[in-house]
């Protein structure tokens, strides 16, 4: 049992809460039928706390020079990574929660009961200012409630008062069916405020070491299929927007004003200096634009409503026989030399939740994922982390590149074991040197010398090794340089912006200088790089 909330405390509550709201995932989905059925706000929660989670593990240990205490850092790290991926309105309003949590005990020396109670309270003051038109009868009534019962245990007993404030918002969630007729009409509870009830109870659960015994919301009734799906808001808006926002207060206020004169549902949060924006609308361009009116939007994500489905059927559990493969890629074309090999494509910078999704659909107990880019490979890690805990196995192949990708897929036999099998792939594309072609877009001083813009650089293994003028020219002396240290087969995948017969100037000056070397060239479509080269 702990007397205050320490950093080591509020890691396991991160923890924690993931781990329940991942349990309850399906359940909260099942939940969400305000205004309509819509079965993605127990997905947008996981999302977000997972985001947190893992700004938590990366830089738990750093203090800033700041004035923060440990367990301060630690929640402002935990509110900074939710901001940064949270997912749909729930998971908006869920990273404002924690950020008005954060800031009330970030400088706070020890972090009591009448401690807990006021960040309660400043967390439930930032959700409803952070909603445009904010709605009785959700997440907002649920954490209101909790702030005030917490108040009202007015003592400085840390696991009182994490019991008061599990045990009001409970309360709250059971009366939201009573505030909004739509839960009643299903027969549910609010979904968001039954995540953030989870969330208590690993909180409570995490200072006092017992589980609180709380029966789970009655099942949703039979309801029909949606045509259009949404977690709040009008049915008369077509369109979720939602973007990561720089931009100063000023132009956010400003920036307020603008989007609710467009649609509906509108949720802007943020730390001062980045913020995340939600929006539902019919002018799709009118709310970016607005975006950029105020400062610099960036993963902009829009979801047409009328091209969701209602709640697809739990999926079945994984064939204990099944292996699958998931590969990230760039371009059309590298994206149907995947499929052709049987793999499941993924579109290039997925999210966590956008892999364990592809890894849950190909339906296999054995799966292994081949990230493509340095950048994907963090993700698809966790991913397979979080498939782990779903009873699927998953190993995760290090390919830097679509050429290692076809070098690893093309060694795949289902008759070895499957450990052996990742072996044979991983070792396959170590042995696939790669290397790419581009154009400097500035300049830079490179271990090859200075570049300009305009400049065509060739990197081999992600170092630039040749700067040249002329495209052709340079590929073919990477080319050369690759096969000077040996090799047998060369792939080439022809970007979306290489002019027309590049792969076929480069494949005749390696038939003429390198007659004893197959070679392969496919249209990959990628962007930013005329080509891409493989040796093995």
């Amino acid at each position: 049992m702990l007397e205050t909330l320490d950093a080591a405390a509020v890691r396991r509550w991160c923890a924690s809460g993931l781990a329940a709201l991942q349990r309850h995932q399906g359940e909260i989905d099942d939940l969400n039928v305000y205004p309509v059925p819509d079965g993605d706000t127990g997905t947008n929660l996981v999302l977000t706390l997972t985001s947190a989670q893992q700004a938590l593990a990366m830089d738990l240990e750093t203090l800033p020079d700041d004035g923060h205490t440990p367990h301060g850092h630690a929640l402002r790290l935990m509110a900074r990574g939710a901001l940064l991926g949270a997912r749909g309105n729930s998971g908006v309003i869920l990273s404002q929660i924690l950020r008005g949590f954060a800031d009330a005990l970030a400088a706070a020396p020890a972090v009591r009961g009448r401690q807990l109670a006021a960040a309660l309270a400043d967390a439930a003051t930032a959700a409803y200012a952070a909603v445009a038109h904010p709605v009785e009868g959700t997440l907002l009534t649920v954490v209101a409630a909790a702030a005030r019962a917490a108040e009202q245990a007015d003592t400085d007993d840390l696991r009182a008062v994490a019991r008061a404030a599990a045990g009001g918002a409970a309360r709250a969630l059971a009366r939201t069916p009573e505030q909004l007729p739509a839960l009643a009409r299903a027969g549910v509870v609010d979904a968001g405020g039954r995540g953030l009830c989870l969330l208590l109870d690993a909180l409570v659960e995490v200072v006092t070491g017992e589980s609180p015994a709380r029966p789970a919301p009655a099942p949703p009734a039979v309801r029909p299929p949606a045509t259009a799906v949404r977690e709040t808001g009008s049915p008369a808006y077509a369109y979720e927007v939602q973007y990561l926002l720089d931009a100063t207060d000023e132009a956010v206020a400003g920036l307020r004003g603008e989007l609710d004169g467009l649609g509906d549902s509108l949720v802007i949060v943020g730390d001062g200096g980045t913020w995340n924006v939600h929006v539902h609308v019919n002018d799709v361009g009118a709310a970016v634009e607005a975006g950029v009116v105020a400062g610099r939007p960036h993963r902009i994500t829009v979801t047409r409503f009328a091209d969701q489905v209602a709640p697809a059927a739990p999926l079945p559990a994984p064939l204990p026989d099944g292996r699958a493969a998931v590969v990230v890629a760039t371009g059309a074309g590298i994206a149907e030399l995947f499929a052709a090999e049987g793999a499941t494509v993924v579109p290039a910078n997925p999210s966590t939740g956008e892999l364990l999704d592809a890894i849950r659909a190909t339906g296999a107990a054995r799966v292994v994922v081949l990230p493509n880019d340095p950048n994907t490979q963090s993700v698809a890690s966790a991913a397979a982390r979080e498939a782990h805990r779903l009873g699927v196995k998953v190993s995760v192949v290090p390919t830097r590149s679509p050429v290692q990708a076809l070098a690893a897929l093309a060694v795949r036999d289902p008759k070895r074991r499957f450990e052996d099998d990742v072996i044979a792939m991983a070792e396959a594309a170590g042995a696939c040197r790669y290397a790419e072609v581009c154009h400097a877009s500035k300049e830079a001083l490179t271990v090859a010398g200075p570049c300009r813009p305009g400049d065509v650089l060739a990197l081999v293994e992600g170092e630039v090794h040749l700067i040249g003028a002329d495209l052709l020219d340079t590929c073919t002396a990477m080319v050369d340089r690759m096969l000077g240290g040996g090799g047998e087969l060369v792939t080439l995948l022809c970007g979306a912006d290489a002019p027309a017969g590049l792969a076929d100037r480069v494949r005749e000056h390696v038939e003429r200088s390198w007659p004893f070397v197959e070679v392969q060239a496919y249209e990959g479509g990628q962007p930013h790089y005329p080509l891409l080269v493989g040796v093995e």
